[in-house]
């Protein structure tokens, strides 16, 4: 099975401005439901990002960051690690693990296709063990 088969698409998303604060991030993520968002890029030849409740705490409390004057650039993982949609979910998977990360953008020719969470992943290992 494929990432493409498996993954969020884009148009489920929700993203943000590599230049809004971490509160309109954090605001953002709450009125969603969402655990991510993905930071655009800002010119043609460059990298998505994407910022996490794991990136926003580490910002708060492990730097004493104010979420007013730090901007999501300052906090976002940029590249975010990604794979194309063409690759086959398990070593997608693979790669999850032994990175420790629980989402892979989803990524052809630097555009943007969608996201691939371990929540994805697994819920196709469920489908198939019934």
């Amino acid at each position: 099975m494929l990432v493409k088969e498996v993954m969020t698409p884009k148009e489920k998303l929700i993203s943000v401005a590599p230049t809004a604060t971490v509160r309109e991030a954090l605001k953002l993520m709450r009125t969603q439901s969402v655990r991510s968002i993905i930071v655009e890029k800002t010119q043609a030849d460059g990298a998505y990002g994407l910022v996490t409740f794991k990136n926003i705490l580490q910002s708060i409390v492990a730097e004493d960051g104010d979420i007013d004057l730090l901007n999501v650039y300052d906090i976002a993982t940029i590249p975010a690690m990604a794979v194309s949609s063409q690759l086959n979910i398990k070593y997608a998977a693979k790669m999850m693990v032994t990175s420790s990360i629980k989402r892979l953008l989803v990524i052809d020719n630097n555009e943007l296709l969608g996201i691939l969470t371990m929540t994805d992943i697994i819920g196709v290992f469920m489908d198939n063990i019934e």
